[in-house]
């Protein structure tokens, strides 16, 4: 029987960068599926979250992001531009967002298309591993979606098209989300039992295995 998890994702999330190639050795490892479930941060659906936050919960998590990645080995450098616009000063976020939303209904598109996860660690690498400015530019998101098997100019075409109905998709994980136990990200729910955060991921395998996943 595979074994499924829910996968609530964001593009502006360091730690769902991280998170994403543990879940595709997951996926190749074990007879397992991932079902991406895109969402917009936390800094879009509710504004207010960081301005009230005391001071200290954003220079920690600063820290810890750096950190994780290079414990997991992997390259992150805070994104540039960020995928979500915010005045660092006031730490608060102006209404209108040039790039999280195309992002995030691109990696919804994927997800329905069958390469949801290839196309997450595709874009968000482009995005977090610092090893381009400016990722929004030129052919850097094209090169990205084309390695994980899509046509980035036939996708922004169905975007445009499509972008109220994959809106309502993405509300939708939004709400399954909250159900699922968590509003955070990366949050993992397999069998109903909520996994929030990258440094979860091996007591979700150790979960999916005590309930009879097996290796391929």
């Amino acid at each position: 029987m595979t074994h499924t998890v829910d996968l609530y994702w964001s593009f502006r999330s360091p730690y769902s960068y991280i998170v994403v190639p543990k879940l595709l050795e997951l996926e190749r490892d074990f007879d397992a599926k991932v079902n991406v479930r895109p969402v917009l941060p936390i800094a879009v659906r509710q504004p207010e979250f960081f301005a009230n936050s005391d001071p200290l919960w954003f220079t920690y998590l600063m820290r810890d992001c750096v950190r994780s990645a290079e414990f997991a080995g992997m390259p992150l450098r805070w994104p540039r531009p960020d995928p979500v616009v915010m005045d660092f000063a006031t730490r608060t976020y102006p209404k209108e967002q040039p790039y999280i939303h195309r992002l995030t209904r691109l990696g919804q598109l994927a997800a329905e298309r069958g390469f949801g996860l290839r196309l997450l660690r595709a874009v968000s690498h482009t995005i977090w591993s610092g090893e381009v400015d400016g990722w929004h530019e030129g052919d850097h998101l094209a090169k990205a979606v084309a390695e994980a098997g899509g046509d980035l100019a036939e996708m922004d075409a169905a975007l445009a098209a499509e972008a109220d109905r994959l809106d309502a998709a993405i509300k939708a994980n939004e709400a399954d989300q909250r159900l699922g136990g968590h509003y955070g990200v990366p949050l993992m729910v397999h069998d109903g039992e909520p996994f929030f955060g990258q440094d979860r991921y091996d007591q979700l395998v150790w979960r999916m295995r005590q309930k009879g996943m097996a290796e391929r």
